[in-house]
């Protein structure tokens, strides 16, 4: 399959703000623009890629995706999930997935206490069987930002055991002379990003949509989203 081929659709709720910068990324990396679906709506229709984006989905209340975890559409995308379709959340779009169940875990608030808004650098963790790694060479480092309040990726000691041992930790948070220290949020193990124990649903806090130009200050988000439509389109 070409990656134009490549069926993405990107879910919106109230508050989503990166559903656009989303969706110019992967049409500026595809060649096709995703279809933005409507938190309301109840199906997904022939999709290979579900995204959730990053944001404020319905403002931050109750918990930082507690809600959208529970809109109308999220029927489908649990469906989609079931089947063995491919699923990636991004910040917010992170926070959404743990909530509702399809990757362990949670997302607290930062250790600092503060808004964390800034370029990271992560590094791909090897043994990976996912098509959202699979094209990224172990050991990789890339720049990309956060832009977060609650990043801080914790889940029991058995939990985290169990995603080393599972190969289920995508990226880690690491250190660069450039980009300041490694952990921007206090995240367990400096854990950046995991996938589920099948490889298809992955859920990151980093935005790689933000870094596609060099432009932007980093490129290696392109080589990202690159390396996982490419797999998929497989």
């Amino acid at each position: 399959m070409s990656l134009s081929a490549l069926r993405v659709t990107v879910i919106v709720f109230p508050g989503s703000n990166c559903d656009r910068d989303m969706m110019v990324a992967i049409e500026k990396l595809a060649g096709r623009r995703p279809a933005l679906v409507w938190h309301k709506e109840t199906s997904l229709e022939g999709t290979d890629l579900v995204i959730m984006p990053g944001g404020f989905s319905y403002g931050d209340y109750l918990r930082c995706g507690a809600l959208a975890a529970r809109a109308p559409i999220m029927e489908a995308v649990l469906d989609h999930a079931a089947r063995g379709g491919a699923v990636m959340g991004v910040c917010n779009g992170f926070q959404i997935l743990l909530e509702s169940g399809l990757l362990p875990g949670a997302l607290v608030e930062n250790a600092g206490l503060k808004y964390v808004c800034r370029n990271t650098c992560i590094e791909v963790v090897g043994g990976t069987d996912s098509p959202f790694t699979a094209g990224l060479e172990a050991g990789k480092r890339m720049i990309i930002p956060v832009a977060h309040n609650e990043g801080n990726y914790f889940a029991s000691d058995d939990d985290l055991q169990r995603l080393e041992d599972n190969g289920q930790i995508a990226f880690r948070y690491v250190e660069s002379d450039i980009h300041g220290p490694a952990n921007p949020n206090g995240a367990a193990r400096d854990i950046a990003g995991i996938v589920s124990a099948n490889g298809r649903v992955m859920g990151m806090m980093p935005h790689p949509e933000r870094a596609v130009s060099a432009e932007l200050g980093s490129a290696d988000g392109a080589d990202l989203l690159t390396a996982c439509l490419e797999a998929l389109a497989v």
